[in-house]
């Protein structure tokens, strides 16, 4: 962090490259037909760049375009005289019509999958180690909120054990804002798969919406090339994923695509090793119920049971922080037994006054607003103390807010005055018309 001394993160496990078909755990069969289909959209394509294209070694493939020139499915347009890796291949007639055919089965063309039991292993092996969260790495990812020693007490211990996490409490408290400053509090990278293959089923599991990629430092050579890692797999950030009211049961599943016949991997596959916050939870389109339903097995045995087209299974781990934000009372989104399984609660309680005194000062400073002595403290005695208004996290932020459009509207001088804050109150909330 600028003007921090960055912590020592821990060496992320790295995927070695295979240098086999053996290696790689998949059949030769589902290697074969991406490079048929590869060929068949790219047209002409270098060895080299067709083994980029899988993630893998020239050498792991080579044998594999040998046995399609045998078979007259692919040939040879021309080489630059360094061997099979800078020759430029492209299909026959017949190797188009395998090429089609395969892609009857599924249209995947990206780096070759992973095989599920590749994928658990490094899933298992990427959780954060005992230990890995301190207080002091905890403040600073909370130096921008004004929060108390006790809600970081609260927060501390459920963030470091990775089980599920219940933040409840009053609209406006922040509840949002909490769950999404640790998504940049672990900085540690670690590799998830563009796809991983289970029985000639292949799930799609990177997002560019939600995995943020970090490029190696080491660049790809020209031509005998080594990969820094297995390429079938991304370096990235752990992943933050949040959905809200918009999520649904059907959300939670794999989702299969009629057309490119490839499944897409639910939203708790993809923040594996990550966090997936599930915000305004009691909103969904589904009930409490079912929601937490939905998590039982996951939150208790770390496995997910995932649905096929075909009415099989697949079990693929669980290794995402999974935290639940509402403004819902606890009691009204399951009996006891259901929120026993959420392993940590917290409630998120109004800010005091000095607290709330606190935020807008700092809310202030950030936007470098002048202000005179005291103005907060005549500002709660106005409009909560006389009227017993309860205290918001939001509100300091949401009052100055107005005040600001305001001053820019108005063209008034860029100081804060009793007066500005008084108007700003007024827009901020609604009155009883009958008063």
């Amino acid at each position: 962090m600028p003007g921090q001394e960055a912590e020592a993160q821990p060496e992320p496990l790295i995927p070695p490259v295979p240098d086999s078909i053996e290696h790689t755990g998949l059949s030769a069969a589902i290697l074969e037909q991406l490079i048929l289909k590869l060929l068949y959209f790219r047209g002409e394509v270098s060895g080299r760049d067709l083994a980029l294209a899988m993630g893998l070694r020239f050498s792991a493939i080579e044998c594999l375009l040998d046995t399609f020139k045998r078979n007259q499915a692919v040939q040879v347009k021309r080489s630059l005289g360094m061997g099979s890796v800078s020759a430029q291949f492209s299909l026959t007639e017949i190797g188009r019509t395998h090429a089609r055919e395969f892609l009857e089965t599924n249209q995947y063309c990206g780096p070759a999958p992973v095989p599920l039991y590749q994928y658990t292993y490094f899933v298992r092996r990427q959780r954060p180690p005992d230990g890995w969260l301190t207080m002091e790495a905890l403040r600073r990812a909370y130096r921008r909120m004004v929060v108390t020693e006790r809600i970081l007490s609260q927060i501390g211990p459920a963030v470091s054990s990775g089980n599920s996490f219940l933040i409840y409490g009053q609209p406006g408290n922040g509840k949002t804002y909490l769950a999404e400053a640790l998504g940049n509090l672990d900085q540690s990278c670690i590799y998830l798969p563009y796809a991983i293959e289970y029985q000639g089923v292949i799930v799609q599991v990177y997002d560019p919406t939600y995995h943020q990629l970090i490029q190696d430092d080491e660049p790809v050579s020209a031509l005998a090339f080594e990969l820094p890692h297995d390429g079938r797999w991304f370096k990235c950030r752990r992943p933050f994923i949040v959905t809200g009211g918009e999520l649904s049961m059907e959300m939670l599943d794999l989702s299969y695509n009629e057309i490119s016949k490839v499944y897409d991997a639910p939203f708790q596959l993809k923040a594996n090793n990550g966090i997936y916050l599930i915000d305004d939870f009691g909103r969904q389109k589904a009930t409490p119920t079912e929601v937490l339903n939905r998590w039982i097995v996951p939150m208790e045995r770390r496995v997910d049971y995932l649905s096929l087209r075909s009415g099989g299974k697949i079990t693929v781990p669980f290794e995402a922080f999974l935290i639940f934000s509402t403004n819902l009372k606890p009691d009204g989104l399951g009996d006891e037994a259901f929120l026993r399984r959420i392993q940590y609660k917290m409630l998120v309680r109004n800010p005091s006054a000095e607290e709330f005194e606190q935020i807008f000062y700092s809310y202030c400073d950030s936007r470098e607003l002048p202000y005179p002595e005291g103005i907060a403290g005549r500002f709660i005695d106005r409009n909560y103390t006389a009227s017993g208004k309860p205290f918001r996290r939001c509100h300091p932020r949401d009052v100055l807010s107005h005040a600001l459009d305001l001053i820019n509207f108005e063209r008034l001088p860029y100081e804060l005055t009793d007066e500005l804050l008084g108007r700003a109150f007024e827009s901020c909330f609604v009155e009883d018309p009958d008063d």
